[in-house]
Parts: C-alpha cells; sequence; structure tokens
C-alpha cells in the first residue's frame, strides 16, 4: 500500500463487528497527522471564507431568522472537496476511504459528500439526533459517516453521542435541521426521538477523542451532541460519508438534493463525476 494511503494501524476484525453490531465504533490512533494537516487547512479556509455558515443563526423552525446574533457560531457545510484541494485529497486520498470498505466489508467504496463542522467555544447548541440516510439519496446496507475530530473532543464540548444499536431498527426517521428537532417540510418517515430530552432507556455511546482517533457509523444510527460549553477549546471536525457496493441511487421527498441528483436514475449504481469511486479492495476489478 502507498504510504500516503495508509493509517498508522490496521482496523481490526473485532472493531469490524463492533461497527455492525452497535452501529458504531471508535478507532483509536489511527490517522496521520499529516493528513490532520490536510483536514485542518481546508477546514481553516473555509472558516475565513464568505461561504461559512452558522448553523447557530436557524430558529426554533428550522429557516434562519434575520436579526438573531449568536453568541458563538456552530459552524456546518457540505461537499467542500468539490471546491478545495485540500478538503478533495482528505476524502478522496486518505486513510479514510480503506477505512470505510474495511468497515463496510465492501469491494469498492464511492465518495457521498464531505462535511465541515466547527462547535467554537461556547456554542451551546445542541446537535438534534438524526439518522445521515435520511438526508442521502441512497440506499443500502454499506453507507457510513467516519467522523474525524481536529481537537480534543469531549462531551461537554460537543462529543457525538449515538444510540447503540439503532441501526438494527430499520427505521427511517425525517431529517431535520440540526440544530432543533423541527422535521424539514415534506420529508418521509417518523419524527425522530429525541435523546436529549428523553433516553427512553436507550444505551447512549459517546467517545472522548483525541486528534488521531476518529469514529465511523453507520448511516441508520442516531447520533446527536451536546453544544461547546468550554470557554477556550474549540470543537473543529471533518465528517466524510462513504458508499459501498450494495448503495444505490433513491430519491427523497423533501430532502436537499445536489444538482446531479436530478440527471440519476433511481436505482442505479453510483458511479459519477459527483459520487465518483475512491477505493477499490485489492484485486477488486
Amino acid at each position: 500500500m502507498n504510504a500516503d494511503l495508509a493509517p498508522l494501524r490496521a482496523v481490526t476484525e473485532d472493531e469490524v463487528r463492533r461497527f455492525w453490531r452497535d452501529g458504531v465504533v471508535c478507532l483509536r490512533a489511527i490517522m496521520p497527522a499529516a493528513w490532520l494537516d490536510v483536514a485542518a487547512e481546508g477546514v481553516e479556509r473555509y472558516l475565513r471564507s464568505d461561504r461559512a455558515f452558522s448553523l447557530s443563526a436557524f430558529g426554533a423552525d428550522g429557516p434562519p431568522r434575520t436579526g438573531r446574533r449568536p453568541r458563538a457560531h456552530f459552524y456546518g457545510g457540505t461537499d467542500h472537496w468539490r471546491t478545495d484541494e485540500a478538503c478533495r485529497r482528505f476524502a478522496c486520498e486518505s486513510p479514510l476511504p480503506g477505512i470505510a470498505g474495511q468497515l463496510l466489508r465492501a469491494s469498492r467504496i464511492n465518495l457521498y459528500e464531505d462535511s465541515i463542522l466547527v462547535k467554537e467555544p461556547g456554542a451551546t447548541d445542541k446537535t438534534a439526533f438524526h439518522q445521515d440516510l435520511s438526508y442521502f439519496h441512497v440506499e443500502g446496507d454499506q453507507v457510513c459517516t467516519a467522523w474525524i475530530p481536529l481537537d480534543p473532543v469531549r462531551r461537554d464540548t460537543g462529543a457525538l453521542q449515538f444510540v447503540q444499536g439503532s441501526h438494527m431498527w430499520r427505521r427511517l426517521y425525517r431529517p431535520n435541521y440540526f440544530v432543533t428537532t423541527e422535521a424539514m417540510p415534506d420529508t418521509e418517515g417518523e419524527q425522530a426521538p429525541d435523546f436529549h430530552a428523553d433516553r427512553r432507556d436507550a444505551e447512549i455511546l459517546c467517545f472522548d477523542t483525541e486528534p488521531g482517533d476518529i469514529t465511523v457509523h453507520h448511516a441508520l444510527t442516531l447520533h446527536g451532541a451536546d453544544g461547546n460549553h468550554s470557554a477556550s477549546v474549540r470543537r473543529r471536525a471533518v465528517s466524510v460519508r462513504y458508499c459501498g457496493d450494495d448503495a444505490r441511487y433513491r430519491l427523497r421527498r423533501g430532502a436537499p438534493r445536489k444538482p446531479h441528483h436530478e440527471t440519476v436514475t433511481p436505482g442505479a449504481v453510483l458511479d459519477h463525476p459527483d459520487c465518483p469511486v475512491v477505493w477499490r479492495a485489492q484485486g477488486a476489478g
């Protein structure tokens, strides 16, 4: 394997089993520091740009409200890989696609999208519990999100919280606006449970992480996060969403579409310049 593509260590079979059993796994000390520097370059460039979007400006009913000035910002955005070279390299050329391929037991991996998610100190907005798949115009079991922290992260600075085994419920919930439980209009499914308000006897998994650690969760796993209650510690993270062999296009009513979704055929494989193959297993065609 090219050294640039190699993680610091191999993914173990036990970690693969935990991913499929729990719907999430934390992989310790696996990402090389040089690749984290690449990701941080893209993050900081985004935050300095006029494209930086603060989710903290959203009102309780979803859409942004004019005149609301948040005390601190929760920045979010997607598809940076399409316009920023550092983000493209991180999503397409780092060890991440191969890690996703191993966990999904896939022979090939397509990139679906990347996302920058930054909670500045004092950005106390909670991330509402949601599933990633409800936002995706895709169906299949081999779909996951890798979440890569660029700073030390604890529960009180915004570590992700996962509902253990919720991917096995095989239920699709309506997408929300992340900082509110309000569902997006005209979307499919039930309202996502609010595990911030009611734990419902669920087992919640939350991992303290350091740079070099990552979490990877199944696209059906319910997850959310508390705000960043630190006065000085940032919570910068990049998430990258990958799809394996069984993923097919499925256009979901009301979910935000990407430009190329207007031209795809439901049921087709994800081979498209805007959803490229970024990894193949050794020996795969």
